[in-house]
């Protein structure tokens, strides 16, 4: 049935449920998992008039930080993944739209299925915060499995 799925976190709580459930489906069907974990690039703080000062963040320091983030949510799928005794991958990466990344790893990778967590915001909600899911479900040619 599958053989390579796609997990999608962002670290969160509900990315869990996603996570569990992509490496249940893997175990039962002998699928590999790879988790990717997408960050916005660097964008250096632009100050104008009537603008609140914010603390500068260096490059590196950018850097640092969305790595350990990255590793910390990559490792959750590792050890789930692990105990469940399913061959896993991780992967971080910067893209300027979360969903993006998310599909361009998948056909980089030829998983066959991607599998994400939604929080199921509606009408104003979904339309103002946006959904990576429903973008991800409208831009990708592989499954998706949603899982709230």
């Amino acid at each position: 049935m599958f053989k390579h799925i796609l997990v999608s976190t962002d670290g969160s709580k509900l990315s869990g449920k996603a996570i569990r459930t992509a490496v249940r489906l893997a175990g039962a069907t002998g699928a590999k998992v790879t988790g990717v974990y997408v960050v916005p690039p660097y964008q250096p703080p632009m100050y104008g008039e009537g603008m609140m000062y914010a603390p500068f963040l260096s490059p590196a320091k950018y850097r640092d930080t969305i790595k350990r983030a990255g590793q910390k949510a990559l490792a959750e799928i590792e050890i789930e993944s692990k105990t469940a005794g399913v061959a896993y991958g991780g992967t971080l990466l910067a893209a300027q739209n979360p969903w993006e990344g998310i599909v361009r790893t998948a056909k980089a990778k030829k998983c066959d299925l991607i599998v994400m967590a939604s929080h199921g915001r509606r009408g104003l909600a979904g339309l103002l915060l946006g959904s990576e899911t429903t973008k991800v479900l409208t831009h990708s040619k592989v499954p998706v499995l949603v899982c709230r």
